[in-house]
């Protein structure tokens, strides 16, 4: 058996050039992954920040309906009765923004980097040798 010293510097050229580029795919493929992340995060963001608009509006609400009880209480037809509409709009404003916060999570995912990782198991495939075309 003989080897081509040719051969063998092509295979020493790869090597080096595989070391060199590892890295680098590792850097770009961690660099896709805190984009993706941070893209989630956005929007599980708006979500959480709809949840707490609900709660702040449903507090108010809480509120409106006790100052309706006491107003009820004393009889003054005129001023409950106001405080009780306005109860009521803050109620539904309030279970709409849930809603509405709820969807956003939800449509969301999970804040893991999907395309990252998938990037990695190909990057991992093709140094394996294993890559299917």
């Amino acid at each position: 058996m003989t080897h081509h010293t040719g051969d063998d510097q092509t295979l020493g050229a790869l090597v080096h050039q595989l070391t060199t580029q590892v890295p680098e795919l590792i850097r770009s493929e961690i660099r896709l992954a805190q984009a993706e992340v941070a893209q989630k995060g956005k929007a599980a963001g708006l979500g959480i920040g709809m949840f707490s608009v609900s709660g702040l509006l449903g507090f108010f609400a809480l509120a409106t309906l006790v100052a309706a009880a006491v107003l009820a209480l004393a009889l003054v037809l005129d001023a409950w009765l106001a405080a009780l509409v306005v109860a009521c709009v803050l109620l539904v404003a309030a279970a709409i923004a849930g809603l509405v916060g709820k969807k956003k999570v939800a449509a969301a995912g999970p804040p893991k980097p999907e395309l990252a990782i998938a990037g990695l198991q190909e990057d991992l495939n093709v140094v394996k040798g294993n890559r299917h075309v």
